[in-house]
């Protein structure tokens, strides 16, 4: 299946495209949900003394009909509970009339330790706090420690937010159709779905393109299309020249740090542009990265025009203030600059080059906003989101993916907001969550490689939402890979071999 997340009413308009399509209809689907999760809780608990099946008034509900019923008929007991009947004619209504075992109230819910409870009570849809009686259950089945198979997503969690709404179940496994949702993967919720089973009901791909989704699940298929893999015939330049801005004499180590990401990112050259008070102590450091005094505006202009660099990292270990404002804004400006014949393809702003702006965002915005302004990426975690972006990062009603959009948009930059759930978005409304982050990754200087990663992939003119996607991506999998004991410093090499396998798989991919 594809990489698209769809939010609730999305798949809400997937169940109604595929039923006026036939010759599948809305109970037709409901069976083949039903069929799924009782098959994966045979497959999962094939010992289970007891299964309880909490149902909702809903088609999630109406699933969990469907999954008691096919449980009962392969001899396993079985209690039904629920919390409201079926609307009259739904097919949540058919459901039910169709179970052989007669549900019970909710409120009398009980159940023994060995049991299993299937959570169909609501599912992705939900849009208000779990309360009364679904709010005890889950409170009894934390108790108990009972396992639990949510039903496309725990109940309690939102679908499209990942948010808790009052309380909700925390799953073992959970199944769901045809596509995941962003509740899946942006936290707590991803925290409260145990296993992931993403089952085929019907809903086929050709639906699923018609819905035109914007945002998606971060992996290699979203962008393995656009990842840099030299010619034959090229040579260092033809790979993409990175700059990488560096801070004082004893500020120096982020910047190396990008700067030996970007260069294993497949960057064919790099160069750490450091204070002259620091060249001795960069110089001391580094052996094929280049190294040249950058004290002002004009050492930038020189070495734009004599070196054609297309991309750049400013940020890191830089320092905050004027300066680091009047480097920025330099940068963006370049295009715009016609006594130098150069192109710079894209810049990453991190650390304090995001800090720099806090008093006045808007100048930083209005520059990326110039129609000749190379492509922005801008890297905060949750901290710096809230220095550059105070009044979205306030906005208790919008999610983490929500909030990445309108940064974007705002900016006009392509926004990496950090994070174990890190969001990746466009100014036009693309939008991935990564899903392969570990808890290695949160050590100082993970971020700077982050950003040369991306600075590297930017100056072999990769487009710059997939070159994010991408970069986010390699960065978790060496983290991933390397595991406990992981420093930054272990982070430049450990991408290699992810980044070969990609490459091998990019070679190998069926593209134009």
């Amino acid at each position: 299946m594809s990489d698209e997340l769809l939010l609730s009413a999305e798949m809400g308009e997937a169940d109604r495209l595929t039923i006026a399509a036939g010759p599948t209809d809305g109970i037709g689907l409901m069976r083949r949900a039903g069929e799924v999760v009782a098959a994966q809780v045979l497959k999962c608990y094939p010992s289970a003394a007891h299964v309880h099946v909490l149902c909702g008034p809903g088609n999630n509900g109406g699933d969990g009909y469907v999954v008691a019923r096919i449980l009962a008929g392969s001899g396993v007991a079985v209690t039904v509970w629920a919390s409201g009947a079926p609307r009259l004619g739904s097919d949540a209504a058919l459901a039910a009339a169709q179970c052989p075992i007669h549900p019970r109230p909710l409120s009398d819910f009980d159940a023994a330790p060995g049991s299993i409870v299937v959570d169909a009570l609501y599912g992705a849809g939900l849009s208000k706090p779990l309360s009364g009686d679904a709010a005890r259950a889950v409170d009894h089945a934390a108790r108990q420690r009972l396992p639990v198979v949510a039903v496309d997503l725990p109940s309690g969690v939102s679908g499209d937010s990942g948010k808790v709404l009052g309380t909700s179940f925390s799953a073992d496994l959970t199944v769901t159709f045809a596509r995941k949702k962003p509740g899946h993967l942006l936290l707590p919720g991803r925290e409260r779905c145990g296993e992931i089973v993403l089952a085929d009901i019907g809903i086929g791909d050709d639906i699923i393109a018609r819905l035109q989704s914007r945002t998606f699940e971060n992996r290699p298929a979203l962008w393995l299309r656009g990842l840099p893999v030299p010619a034959v015939d090229a040579h260092k330049y033809k790979r993409g020249h990175v700059g990488v801005f560096c801070g004082g004499p004893s500020a120096t180590g982020a910047a190396r740090l990008s700067a030996l990401a970007a260069a294993r990112s497949g960057a064919g050259a790099v160069t750490v542009l450091s204070p002259g008070n620091a060249m001795q102590v960069n110089a001391a450091h580094l052996t094929s990265i280049m190294l040249r005094k950058s004290d002002d505006v004009a050492d930038i202009e020189a070495f734009i025009g004599e070196r054609r660099p297309s991309a750049f990292v400013l940020g890191p270990g830089f320092g905050i203030g004027e300066k680091t404002r009047t480097f920025a804004l330099t940068l963006l400006a370049f295009g715009r600059q016609k006594k130098i014949a150069a192109q710079i393809d894209g810049l990453v702003f991190d650390a304090d080059a995001i800090t720099s702006f806090r008093e006045a965002p808007d100048i930083l915005f209005e520059a990326a906003r110039r129609p000749d302004a190379p492509a922005l990426v801008i890297t905060p975690h949750e901290g710096e989101f809230a220095r550059l972006f105070p009044d979205i990062a306030d906005d208790d009603a919008l999610s983490k993916l929500d909030k990445a959009r309108a940064a974007a948009a705002k900016a006009n930059a392509f926004i990496v907001y950090k994070g174990a759930d890190t969001v990746i978005a466009a100014p036009d409304g693309r939008a991935a969550v990564n899903s392969n982050g570990a808890a290695w990754l949160a050590t100082a200087g993970s971020g700077d490689v982050l950003s040369g990663i991306a600075a590297g992939l930017l100056a072999q003119a990769m487009p710059a939402f997939e070159a994010a996607c991408a970069a986010v991506w390699i960065h978790a999998e060496a983290g991933c890979r390397f595991g406990p004991g992981l420093i930054a410093e272990d982070l430049p090499p450990a991408i290699v071999p992810a980044l070969r396998e990609l490459v091998e798989a990019r070679q190998k991919a069926p593209f134009g």
